[in-house]
């Protein structure tokens, strides 16, 4: 290489430089999307705490915490010191473990309702599993969602995730839209779409194909809905008609069990059959797990005449993540589930106060350590208040961009927060600070954007 071209690289970050050579190497420079972004995605180099330290030495505070997985943040070292120790013993063997049995035990004390628990590798995964399981005990194809709800990248499972206003349909009966090019019809045929928190209208189209109905899932707080959790009367109305249709109740709470000590769950008297977790549950590191009712998980047991749903997986529950798993969950007790929602909460009202000093059309909506945030000045109820055209979407990214060159915050793409237990106050009052600039710096631009959307 030249004198010239090496200047030319120097002169440019480190991280520039790592993507064009990642570029050469690795479809679209990025093994997942979710970190790509223009002209070139940031690469980390170190994190401790609620901080990242990226490869150009810039050091921002961490509300993303890999997309809501790090209730801890990064590094701990309770979870390092347990994780190090099990690293000299082996990483995954063959065989049964201590570890998989002591964090079986420390969730089903944990969750009243958890009777039995299979780990997997992703919350993904563990979704797919609950699903197929689901099929396996009820012996019927179909399963019903919420329209707009993630629940990772299982085609069943992703159907309606991102519709829009010339695909969604009528309200009364959601159209059943493809994310991924390809996804076979025969998927589309059997997924059935409802409207959240809408009991009239969820009803009368579960009513419709009640015979082939496996199952309902739910996630208690869905994120892309517009992060408003589930009303009382609506869980209970899923509730109650799976119990009249011989279909299960189902829970993704691979993001929501940070909610409360027993999950988003812990607030409704029903319980689910089965419940999806991840992501908080790895300390770290990937994981899944479904856990439910002994007579429903049953169909997983290889002791059974005949297993309906034979299942394994090469890294399911190997010890170092059921390690750093039950770890990171005896640290996140109830003192401390309550400290950290108390803490959001208090970042909650002084990022209102922030919205009323700058007045500026924004709302937010959350549930225990996590909330986000939306460029309209009252809160969406529903996926298709929720939904962001083009305008708005735009307008996100100019304030994720603000935040994250300006500021020195990350945040999650749909605008945000996922708390993790070594914040303080202190990095509270740097967040109300820094969106009270950003409310600032976007505001002529946000009010003709509202005017335009909302109004």
């Amino acid at each position: 290489m030249d004198i010239q071209a090496l200047d030319s690289i120097t002169q440019k970050s480190a991280g520039e430089a790592l993507y064009r050579e990642a570029c050469e190497y690795i479809t679209g420079g990025v093994s997942r999307n979710t970190v790509f972004r223009r002209p070139h995605p940031f690469y980390a180099a170190s994190a401790s705490g609620c901080y990242v330290t990226d490869v150009d030495g810039i050091q921002r505070l961490d509300f993303a915490n890999n997309m809501a997985s790090l209730i801890h943040g990064h590094a701990h070292p309770a979870i390092v010191s347990a994780v190090v120790e099990q690293l000299h013993r082996g990483t995954a063997y063959t065989m049964a473990t201590e570890a998989e049995l002591a964090f079986a035990k420390l969730l089903c004390h944990r969750v009243p309702g958890f009777e039995k628990v299979r780990f997997v590798n992703s919350g993904t995964e563990a979704v797919m599993t609950m699903i197929k399981a689901s099929r396996a005990y009820t012996g019927r194809p179909k399963i019903a969602k919420t329209e707009g709800a993630y629940h990772g990248t299982y085609d069943f499972a992703e159907i309606s995730q991102t519709s829009k206003p010339d695909q969604w349909g009528d309200i009364n009966k959601p159209n059943s839209v493809p994310l991924a090019y390809g996804t076979p019809q025969g998927v589309l045929d059997d997924v059935i779409i409802f409207p959240f928190n809408d009991i009239e209208k969820t009803l009368n189209i579960l009513d419709a194909q009640a015979d082939q109905i496996a199952c309902v899932i739910i996630d208690p707080v869905p994120h892309r809905v517009g992060l408003v959790p589930g009303t009382d009367a609506f869980i209970e109305a899923l509730y109650d008609w799976t119990r009249r249709n011989n279909a299960l109740l189902v829970f993704d709470e691979v993001v929501t069990l940070r909610v409360n000590y027993g999950g988003a769950q812990a607030r409704y008297t029903v319980k689910p059959d089965m419940t999806a977790l991840g992501k908080i549950i790895g300390g770290g590191f990937p994981v899944g797990a479904i856990a439910g009712r002994t007579e429903v998980m049953r169909v997983l047991d290889p002791r059974e005449k005949k297993i309906l749903f034979p299942h394994s997986g090469t890294f399911s529950a190997n010890p170092i993540t059921t390690t750093a798993g039950r770890v990171a969950m005896e640290l996140f007790d109830k003192d401390a589930v309550s400290r950290l929602n108390d803490l959001t909460r208090k970042a909650m009202d002084q990022i209102e106060e922030a919205i009323k000093i700058a007045d500026v059309p924004v709302s937010l909506t959350g549930a225990g350590s996590m909330f986000r945030i939306h460029l309209r000045a009252t809160p969406p109820q529903t996926y298709r208040e929720a939904y962001q055209p083009r305008e708005v979407v735009a307008l996100i990214d100019e304030i994720l961009d603000y935040l994250y060159l300006n500021e020195n915050i990350m945040m999650i793409n749909t605008c945000a927060c996922m708390f993790s237990t070594p914040m303080t106050q202190k990095e509270v009052d740097i967040l109300a600070q820094a969106m009270l600039n950003v409310f600032r710096h976007i505001k002529p631009t946000l009010e003709k954007v509202h005017k335009e959307v909302y109004e």
